[in-house]
């Protein structure tokens, strides 16, 4: 045998020694804190150790099967179930600590195997869970939401009953607003805030989005976080390289499945006193992000944010709107040119409206700009050039006006945006080409040659040909304008003496 093989043979006994000493480590502790469920036979130091290491051996399930237990008979005899003695001491426990220790296990065997999910649903402990969210500790919230969290994706979670029943709505609000309040009663800098706090918040946010998104007739419930989040949204920084890291984009993603129509709700969305504050910071938000993030990012983060913005749009005031028209809507500037070649966050999202690897993104960008063109067609073109426009509209079967195809002046469309200077205006009354929906005169000429008499002759004989090669394949039935020009009498015969130029 080579020195390799040896070598080879020797490591994995090592490592089947290793998973063997673990299986054995593993199945020591969750004796003894079973048995210390039964007979309290372990000092709170000596139970906190044991689960603390126990919390080390399950971040990996190899070797690990009794933290995963379903079934006693799955362990050796006397001892109870991972799921169940590590739930026992998490929610019974009369130490904080202890049951802090058990929570952190528990997440992790949530997060680690599926079908533990549905096992912790089974013993009933969905009310002790949801008031422990009441605690007012930012490890409690974190570690309680994580694990309810878990339980929406693979288990039967019954999310009307810890709404209705247990008031898990009523506590996330709560928590949030404690969240808020941070914001308010100490003026603390992000920079100040305890790590677990931000968190236990993004730990709210998510579990709010789930519930409101896989249970909607009961998002009403969560209405009253909604003055919380935008208060953080507005108070939070927002990074130039990293927009929406969390907690940013945690907290637009759990506005999205919120009823905004209801009245208190549009006084948050549109304070009196600063109507487009909200608005505003949503802008900076999104403009930064189509700056800095690739395809990829874009439909993971932005997309929500461009479903909120349109949810929003729809919901403000004839003048806020009107605002919004004017920050997305390409403006005076960017039509010194073809639309979207500038570098504004219009011309952004311009090119984001036919990025074809990013069709969340594409889709509501175009449903965004059709919104703010009243949903009209011909508006729509004038908006955005028909370059931009006529794969949504194709898409979605909505005919286009002939007119649209029009050459158009910029002071007769009360949709357009006319962002213009004082130094600009005389631009506004100039015609735009409704196809890149640039100006006219902003047009770049391009000097030909006048074509001589022999190549129009030669021009129309090719136009000719092609006409007559597309009229056999049976594909179209047209007449050859070559020959309806003949016959029309509108071609002239020259002498052979006339001068070809």
């Amino acid at each position: 045998m080579s020195s390799s093989s040896q070598l080879t043979g020797s490591g994995m006994e090592r490592i089947q020694y290793h998973l063997a000493a673990k299986l054995d480590e593993v199945t020591r502790l969750m004796g003894k804190l079973s048995s210390d469920l039964q007979d309290v036979n372990l000092l709170p130091h000596q139970r906190d150790a044991d689960l603390e290491q126990l919390k080390v051996y399950g971040r990996d399930p190899t070797n690990a099967d009794p933290i995963f237990t379903k079934e006693a008979g799955h362990t050796p005899r006397g001892i109870a179930p991972g799921i169940e003695t590590l739930t026992r001491h998490a929610f019974n426990s009369p130490s904080q600590t202890t049951s802090r220790n058990a929570l952190r296990c528990l997440a992790n065997a949530l997060l680690l195997r599926a079908d533990t999910r549905q096992i912790f649903l089974d013993l009933g402990y969905e009310a002790k869970a949801c008031n422990k969210l009441k605690n007012e500790s930012w490890d409690d919230e974190f570690l309680v939401s994580r694990i309810i969290f878990l339980t929406t994706y693979d288990a039967k979670v019954d999310i009307e009953k810890l709404v209705d029943q247990h008031h898990l709505a009523e506590n996330i609000c709560s928590n949030i607003g404690r969240h808020a309040k941070q914001y308010v009663t100490k003026q603390k800098n992000v920079k100040e805030l305890d790590p677990m706090e931000d968190m236990a918040l993004i730990e709210s946010l998510k579990l709010m989005f789930n519930l409101t998104h896989f249970c909607p007739q009961r998002s009403a419930a969560f209405s009253p976080a909604l003055p919380h989040i935008l208060l953080i949204l507005c108070k939070r920084p927002i990074s130039s390289t990293k927009p929406l890291d969390p907690p940013i984009a945690p907290l637009v993603n759990a506005l999205i499945n919120l009823d905004l129509e209801r009245k208190d709700s549009v006084a948050a969305l549109f304070p009196k006193a600063t109507t487009n504050a909200i608005v505003d910071r949503f802008v900076e938000i999104l403009e930064k992000s189509v700056k800095v993030y690739v395809d990829e990012e874009l439909e993971q983060l932005v997309s929500p944010l461009l479903t909120l913005f349109r949810k929003i749009y729809e919901l403000a005031p004839e003048e806020t709107q009107k605002y919004m028209r004017k920050v997305i809507l390409p403006s005076t500037t960017d039509r010194q040119q073809p639309l979207g070649r500038a570098e504004s966050l219009s011309s952004r999202l311009l090119r984001l409206s036919t990025n074809p690897t990013t069709p969340q993104v594409r889709e509501s960008v175009s449903g965004l700009l059709f919104d703010m063109s009243d949903k009209d067609a011909t508006k729509f073109v004038q908006n955005v050039g028909y370059g931009f426009a006529s794969g949504f509209l194709f898409q979605h079967n909505v005919p286009i006006p002939e007119n649209a195809l029009e050459a158009y002046s910029t002071s007769d469309s009360e949709s357009s945006n006319t962002r213009a200077s004082q130094d600009s205006r005389r631009t506004l009354d100039g015609k735009v080409n409704p196809i890149t929906g640039q100006f006219l005169d902003k047009e770049e000429k391009v000097e030909e040659e006048p074509m001589t008499q022999e190549q129009k002759e030669r021009e129309a004989e090719r136009l000719f040909v092609l006409f007559e090669r597309l009229k056999k394949t049976g594909i179209v039935d047209i007449q050859n304008p070559v020959e309806a020009a003949f016959q029309q009498g509108r071609f002239e015969e020259l002498d052979d003496d006339a001068d070809s130029e």
